[in-house]
């Protein structure tokens, strides 16, 4: 399961970042996304679900479909 696919109010961890651009990786990497970090989707935009918003670490992060797309994830509770 990846990010953008996680139902609203799930908390999950994350497993691995996907990206198929290393620059992607690397700006998922420097907004704070890493293996086992626990995400939220908080809300999601009106137009077309976009874009997300998603708490990381106590942080809220709006995420495009395709950046939250690179977001794997373990655990959906």
């Amino acid at each position: 399961m990846t990010l953008n696919e996680l139902a609203d109010g799930c908390i999950a961890q994350i497993e691995s970042l996907a990206a198929l651009s290393p620059d992607l990786e690397a700006k998922l990497r420097e907004l704070g996304f890493s293996e086992g970090d626990e995400v939220e989707i908080v809300a999601r935009g009106p137009l077309g679900g976009q874009p997300l918003a998603v708490r990381l670490n106590r942080r809220l992060i709006a995420l495009r479909d395709e950046e939250a797309g690179a977001i794997r994830l373990k655990g959906a509770q």
